[in-house]
């Protein structure tokens, strides 16, 4: 089950220097998560200062 990032994101970029896969890029409106590419580590998660990365 792959990580997803909420409307709460607030595109600060925190997530994506912490995965260790690289699946987090810059999206239009805000960063996304690659389902195909993301191993359900958490990393991200925890980094995140809204709370906008939840399992999908």
């Amino acid at each position: 089950m792959a990580y997803v990032i909420n409307d709460s994101c607030i595109s600060c970029g925190a997530c994506a220097g912490e995965c260790p896969v690289s699946a987090i890029s810059e999206g239009a409106d805000q960063y996304v998560i690659s389902e195909d590419t993301c191993i359900s580590c958490g990393a991200c998660a925890d980094q995140c200062p809204v709370s906008a990365i939840e399992k999908d």
